[in-house]
């Protein structure tokens, strides 16, 4: 997801690892699923109930549950699958023209019928209007929208574009009724009429209601009766107490490290509680100012790659709930390879690091502010950029310090160019290896790095993007890897893995918690 609005990682102590579960409920979820209520928790606010404007985590896990998409990704998928559409594919070789037929008896949760028309005034909806906050962002190829009858719909691309299929699987592919909105400005109201599995019920400051949506027809079984969100407003310990007291079922994102061990340490094996980790393609990076006087020198650049300890920032600072990332592309989408450990390995190297500030004329130390924001990309980001400042002057080569701001003041900065060296973190739209790299290169990109990729944003995107087969796409995926390898315009520092808390009888939390981000409200069950 946008730069704007990432996924917080959330760090656990030492020692909770054994108390970790995988799969949790696997095994008896099917034999909970009576039909009950389940209640989550969560820190995040709900930003948006309208799909022309969230592009936040919280909105998205509404529109993902409310509203349909044509396609979807299924619990465990990182390929789109039909939904709202019976069938959809590219009418062409050159990925430009891509056509959907929508199945039979679709209908809104209000009744009303759901036909092409929908389809067509949702995109050109949310392109007219275009909000700063919204997901336009992610639509630059998408030229026309075309109906031929009421159950086809015609995307016509400008470029060919092969992710196109995730990008309307995704919460920014959600299904509007045009008649409950208007084709000029955002609902306001806090309603949202989709044809999603569920319904929303009610919307308030502290708590939103959803309930089974009798006429919704897709890929989803519903497994409860309906779902409670309860919203703590970044109040960690209120949420703990929450899961504690039975409160809600579930404490989903938000809990701190010391939340977290401290509701492990309570429960004790006793029963109550289950701590239940998810994979997850959150990424986080120290990222390049390539015009700065000091971070724009390769040798800098190739310094730092040969002194970052990633071992270290995982097992000390994030307690083993990230994984040490070696490329651009993370491990569990097509294409990853492991370009920055085949060029600097794992292990630092003081020798390596002097050799590149020699080789760039450097012979006295180098003076370096690392620049972060406190709480955008997690708790831990301040004390991990501390941590990255200790390990190069322990290697006598830097004089490094760490300078933390605001998020508000941190993002103009980095666009007015004022910081050499910054962290910036990123959770995908959609689990494919064009979001790890698109996004970043060529002009307009989110790092505002001034990096200027060449052959990456000239020839190997274009290419990739142009081939359906995403396989196929592999080598040149590779290849833009090393070369941001060799040049260095990022760093990648570490992949996270997804964590949240559940009451026991509360079953299918683990197909909530993939790497395309979809909190699966149906996958849920209670005994």
């Amino acid at each position: 997801m946008n730069l704007r609005n990432p996924w917080p990682v959330l760090p656990i102590v030492a020692g909770l690892a054994s108390g970790l579960l995988t799969g949790c409920g696997t095994e008896s979820g099917d034999a909970g699923a009576d039909g009950s209520g389940v209640v989550v928790g969560m820190s995040d606010d709900i930003l948006s109930t309208d799909p022309a404007s969230g592009y936040d985590p919280g909105s998205w896990l509404l529109f993902n549950n409310v509203f349909q998409s044509l396609l979807g990704f299924p619990k465990g998928a990182t390929e789109p699958r039909p939904d709202a559409a019976e069938s959809c594919g590219f009418a062409d070789t050159g990925t430009k023209v891509y056509r959907c037929t929508l199945r039979e008896g679709l209908k809104f949760s209000n009744g009303d019928p759901l036909t092409s028309k929908d389809v067509k005034f949702s995109f050109d909806r949310m392109l007219k209007i275009n909000d700063p906050d919204g997901p336009a962002i992610m639509f630059p190829t998408l030229e026309k929208v075309s109906t031929p009858d009421r159950k086809t719909v015609v995307f016509e691309l400008n470029t060919p574009d092969a992710t196109f299929p995730s990008k309307i699987a995704s919460g920014a592919g959600s299904i509007v009724d045009h008649r409950e909105y208007d084709a000029d400005g955002l609902r306001e109201d806090g309603e949202a009429v989709g044809s999603g599995p569920y319904r929303l019920e009610s919307f308030a400051n502290d708590r939103a209601v959803f309930s089974v949506n009798e006429h919704y027809k897709g890929s989803a079984e519903t497994k409860n009766s309906g779902v409670t969100l309860e919203f703590f407003h970044g109040d960690q310990n209120a949420l703990k107490k929450a899961v504690q007291d039975a409160e809600v079922d579930i404490a989903y994102r938000g809990l701190t490290a010391e939340a977290i061990n401290d509701i492990d340490r309570a429960d004790d094996g006793t029963g109550g509680v289950e701590i239940v980790e998810g994979s997850s393609a959150e990424v986080q990076h120290l990222v390049f100012n390539m015009d700065d006087p000091v971070a724009g020198k390769l040798g800098v650049r190739r310094a730092i790659a040969h002194l970052i300890d990633r071992d270290a920032l995982v097992r000390d600072i994030h307690q083993g709930t990230a994984s040490p990332l070696y490329s651009i592309v993370p491990a569990g989408i097509g294409g990853h390879n492991t370009a920055f450990f085949d060029t600097y390995g794992a292990r630092p190297s003081k020798a390596e690091a002097a050799a590149a500030l020699e080789e760039e004329g450097i012979t006295g130390k180098v003076k370096l502010t690392l620049w972060s924001t406190p709480s955008r990309y997690g708790p831990a980001t301040d004390q991990e950029l501390k941590a990255i400042a200790r390990q190069l002057n322990a290697s006598g080569l830097f004089d490094a310090d760490v300078e933390s701001v605001p998020f508000a003041q941190y993002e103009k900065d980095i666009a007015a160019g004022k910081y050499g060296v910054y962290v910036k973190g990123w959770v995908p739209d959609y689990p494919d290896a064009d979001n790890f790299t698109g996004p970043f290169f060529g002009e307009g990109n989110v790092l505002d790095n001034n990096y200027d990729a060449g052959t990456i944003t000239r020839t190997l995107l274009p290419r990739t993007a142009a081939q359906s087969d995403r396989s196929a796409t592999d080598e040149d995926f590779g290849r833009i890897q090393d070369i941001v390898a060799e040049d260095i315009p990022v760093l990648p520092l570490w992949q996270a893995k997804q964590y949240a808390v559940v009451r026991d009888g509360v079953y299918g939390l683990e197909y909530c918690l993939d790497a395309s981000t979809v909190f699966r409200f149906w996958e849920l069950s209670k005994a």
